[in-house]
């Protein structure tokens, strides 16, 4: 059947194309800022760390992503105050987070009674499986995203690309920090059952990566890294129906494969000589 055929179809298959489109406006944005604020790390550190969430709420018999949401901010929120006091790295406390979160995750999912449940699906998403609740979720956090790109544009870039300055205009570093941080964990939570865990932290940081090489323009990449992403997830669902393969899969190697296009094509036209030693 033709994929389009089958879109007008099968209402699985219409929330799936909706949540492509969620997706990847979220994730276009949010990723902005980890990626022009050098935190990448970040994002996979949060997101490794929810895996503790869902290993409890099984444990305790709660929905999972209810667990895996209150897991991903408590740990955004931690590394935020830990290095803003200057009692640990932020390189040390993310990869701390990250660790602690898998071993509390698997060691709950083995005390949980019965048969271990089937992980799969938050590990490597399944954009198929997502349902009308999880439609309403991203469409509310792109509505809140939005609002913070529009209403908080100017602080968030301060606070992205240097503190020091951030502070000297007035902005309050602290708390545009953590709600940043309390973003990227919710819009990490909304997006596990749509590209997973695993995958997760390339949709945030690939399609930004890719604008960067043609603009360094923070409003730009913010915009185009948000079209980038949902094109590609749109894609990649594309080519997970016709060739029966996992979409986030699909998804991350269509967009890994472009930016590889991307930073290569430097190498095919004149290479321009360098005007000081700093430019070497």
């Amino acid at each position: 059947m033709d994929f389009f055929h089958a879109l007008a179809t099968y209402g699985f298959l219409q929330r799936a194309a909706v949540a492509a489109v969620l997706t990847g406006i979220v994730c276009g944005i949010v990723g902005t800022y980890m990626v022009a604020r050098r935190m990448v790390f970040l994002g996979g550190g949060i997101t490794h760390a929810s895996f503790g969430g869902i290993g409890i709420a099984y444990y305790l018999g709660l929905n999972p992503l209810l667990g895996a949401l209150v897991f991903a901010v408590l740990s955004a929120l931690g590394i935020e105050w830990g290095t803003a006091r200057g009692r640990i790295r932020e390189d040390s406390a993310i990869g701390m987070v990250w660790s602690f979160g898998m071993a509390v995750g698997i060691i709950f999912i083995y005390l949980t009674p019965g048969y271990a449940p089937n992980l799969m699906g938050f590990l490597f998403g399944n954009i198929l499986t997502v349902t009308a609740a999880d439609l309403w979720a991203l469409g509310g956090l792109v509505a809140v995203t939005a609002a913070v790109a529009l209403l908080a544009y100017r602080s968030v870039m301060y606070v992205a690309f240097d503190r020091a300055f951030a502070r000297s205009r007035g902005v309050p570093v602290m708390a545009v920090s953590c709600a940043m941080a309390v973003l990227v964990a919710l819009s990490i939570v909304c997006c596990i059952r749509s590209v997973g865990i695993v995958l997760l932290i390339a949709l945030l940081t690939v399609p930004a990566a890719i604008v960067n090489g043609l603009t360094r323009s923070f409003s730009r990449i913010t915009l185009w890294s948000s079209v980038v992403a949902v094109v590609g997830n749109c894609f990649g669902l594309w080519l997970s129906y016709r060739f029966d393969i996992p979409a986030g899969a699909a998804t991350i190697f269509l967009l890994a494969l472009t930016l590889i296009v991307i930073k290569l094509l430097p190498l095919c036209g004149p290479k321009r000589a360098p005007r000081s030693e700093d430019d070497r």
